[in-house]
């Protein structure tokens, strides 16, 4: 069979002065940090058998996306399936103790942690993200793919190859990191997890 690899990076760090949870709005760019990231990163492939780039169609991960499409020398494709997750809370501070979440107003959104209730399901997430790997998988059969994308996507993808519940209370996707899918065929057969930027 055809091996594959499909590689999902997250975005490196957003300029958020404000601390809240931006989710999929608009204007919301890489700081300086998270350009330093994208460009370490971007080295993760050089010297790879890259043949087919895609990003998210938010700032921060077209931007992550730009270094990675000079190493490798691919177009940046927009994939909308591969966007951050939907979110009830998009705009607020939710950490700390000015976070929205204390005020009851917004208790109704977290009557269900499972689905979760605040957002986009689980499930949902899982199937467009598994679409747009396995479509990436076919663009780039026999060589290498990357997707730009999102924490809570990525993770998605994870627990799915890892046979795992989809609903989880902690996370290993670093900023700028990342999750490598290896394919015989269409069968995921190994994967692997790197953070090239942890050091910035």
């Amino acid at each position: 069979m055809t091996r594959t690899t499909v590689h999902l990076v997250r975005h490196g760090e957003v300029y958020n002065p404000k601390k809240v949870l931006y989710g999929r709005m608009p204007g919301y760019h890489l700081s300086s940090r998270g350009r330093s990231m994208a460009a370490v990163t971007s080295q993760f492939f050089e010297g790879r058998d890259v043949t087919y780039l895609a990003a998210s169609p938010l700032e921060r991960a077209q931007e992550t996306a730009e270094p990675i499409a000079e190493v490798t020398g691919c177009e940046v494709h927009t994939r909308t399936d591969i966007i951050e997750a939907g979110n009830t809370f998009e705009g607020l501070r939710t950490k700390g103790w000015r976070s929205q979440l204390l005020n009851p107003i917004r208790w109704r959104h977290m009557t269900n942690p499972l689905e979760p209730s605040w957002g986009e399901s689980y499930e949902a997430i899982r199937a467009r993200m598994c679409d747009a790997v396995d479509s990436a998988r076919a663009e780039a059969e026999g060589h290498e793919a990357v997707l730009v994308s999102h924490q809570l996507p990525i993770v998605m993808v994870q627990r799915y190859v890892q046979g795992k519940r989809l609903a989880h209370a902690s996370r290993e996707c670093d900023l700028a990191s990342v999750t490598s899918l290896v394919f015989d065929g269409d069968v995921v057969v190994d994967w692997s997890y790197d953070t090239p930027a942890e050091r910035i």
